[in-house]
């Protein structure tokens, strides 16, 4: 920037943000997969496409259009959801209304969204539009990928098509269909601290492949695949509560079925066995999670008889989350697209160090932020931004005399001043030699000069290291 003073003023802005941020997020949870409607039917998606409004940015935004409007109505958010590439009539979308939560969240629900057959693609992506009830647009918001099926696969999946299988650490929802009628679905969800069904909300769970062999307290995570007869344990991705370890199993016609160990798939019908239990599933009653003795089979060992409530379907899902800050403007435009940070490249050390910040929907009006200090950036496409990496004097240290390391937040700061932060931090550590505690070479080789100038430069080349916050 030309102008020292709007870089100062702007430098200013950006260290108020970073001690009290003003952020709004814009959460929204679909399933990975969709069936495909034929004919005069609809499949509606489920579980349903939700969205989630947090942070304490949409209070105060809501603030100033209130005082500037007068009206009541015009702060309210409301959006659409529909498929991308429908067009652009407002017919083909669902509108939501967004409730505030007990949490203060808004929540709103996209339950009529379906696809047909006449659409022919194998993906497609949700979108969803964001306003104003006094009309200003707050801007576009895209799902991930979602892949569309016919209908849920009865063949044995094979690990050498691992579309539809379900891998340790991905996100699944698990829903209950009495009698398969769609009005009786409930979803596993998570409410006060405790898990019940609801009627209404769903909640993505972390699912986790486990060791048979150890003890609960123990409970290490393996990687691979998911298949039936494995030990899982679900956790909640909102509320990070847990239910004990449980064994998956298939359900054939409302049986459990104790000796199959093929991969899951997308769709299929399982139980969830307690690990160490008598023949004990979960299961849900009306609203409320409990526990169901099964029935063992005299004429089939390997089969245990359920009820309706221990039936679960299992889909995974997909978590897409934006977050931006207006606090630094007044921005009238809309704040999309907003860029999505999901990797950092760090390249060279020292004073040429440079980081490429990789993601998606960058473009050429951003600026890569290391907490209060703009970085030089260069935007290479729609996925990479190149930035040379600001010196640790320019937040008040010395290489020299750095003896603790330094984490700073990455931000992206549009031409405006609008703040899209990140889960990214950038760390300076110092050169070990000036580590406390660290021993001191008594004997200094006569060649001391060469060794210190080469321990000088192997740790310039390694004193930055990347940390992502999960």
């Amino acid at each position: 920037r030309s102008n020292p003073y709007q870089t100062n003023l702007l430098r200013e802005g950006v260290r108020r943000y970073l001690q009290l941020p003003a952020d709004q997020t814009v959460l929204i949870l679909h399933a990975k997969v969709a069936q495909k409607s034929y004919g005069n039917e609809k499949r509606f998606f489920c579980p349903p496409p939700c969205v989630y409004l947090s942070g304490p940015g949409w209070k105060l935004k809501q603030e100033q259009i209130k005082a500037r409007d007068l009206e009541e109505a015009g702060f309210r958010v409301c959006g659409y959801m529909g498929l991308d590439s429908m067009g652009s009539s407002l017919m083909e979308t669902q509108k939501l209304s967004f409730e505030e939560q007990p949490d203060a969240k808004g929540f709103g629900c996209a339950k009529a969204l379906y696809i047909s057959d006449a659409d022919k693609r194998k993906h497609f992506r949700l979108v969803l539009k964001l306003f104003f009830s006094n009309g200003q647009e707050i801007g576009t918001f895209h799902s991930k990928l979602i892949k569309v099926i016919s209908k849920p696969s009865q063949k044995k999946q094979s690990l050498k098509n691992t579309d539809l299988c379900i891998s340790s650490g991905s996100k699944v929802s698990l829903f209950n269909r009495l009698r398969s009628q769609t009005v009786s679905t409930r979803y596993l969800s998570v409410e006060g601290g405790a898990f019940i069904a609801s009627a209404r909300q769903w909640a993505a769970f972390t699912l986790h492949l486990a060791d048979e062999r150890c003890t609960r307290s123990e409970f290490p995570l393996r990687e691979g695949y998911i298949r039936y007869g494995s030990v899982v344990q679900l956790i909640c991705t909102a509320t990070g509560i847990t239910l004990p370890p449980l064994i998956i199993r298939k359900v054939t016609k409302q049986y459990a079925m104790l000796d199959v160990d093929e991969p899951i798939s997308q769709l299929h019908k399982c139980a969830f066995q307690f690990q160490g239990s008598d023949r004990m599933y979960l299961c849900l009653s009306t609203e409320k999670v409990i526990q169901f003795q099964a029935s063992p089979c005299p004429k089939e060992a390997n089969r245990e008889l359920l009820n309706d409530g221990s039936c679960w379907t299992i889909i995974g899902t997909e978590i897409v989350e934006y977050t931006f800050s207006e606090s630094l403007a007044c921005v009238r435009e809309p704040v999309s697209p907003v860029p999505l940070i999901t990797a950092l490249q760090l390249t060279g050390g020292g004073d040429v160090a440079m980081l490429e910040v990789q993601g998606e929907y960058f473009h050429a009006h951003l600026k890569v932020w290391f907490g209060d200090v703009e970085a030089e950036t260069m935007y290479r496409s729609p996925k990479s931004l190149v930035c040379v990496v600001p010196d640790v004097s320019a937040f008040g240290s010395d290489w020299r005399w750095l003896r603790y390391p330094i984490t700073v937040p990455l931000l992206l700061i549009r031409d405006d001043g609008l703040i899209y932060s990140s889960s990214f931090t950038f760390t300076y550590t110092p050169e070990q030699s000036f580590i406390p505690g660290q021993q001191v070479l008594s004997d200094v080789p006569q060649d001391s000069d060469k060794l210190l100038d080469s321990i000088h430069q192997e740790f310039t080349r390694t004193n930055f290291h990347l940390f992502m916050q999960n």
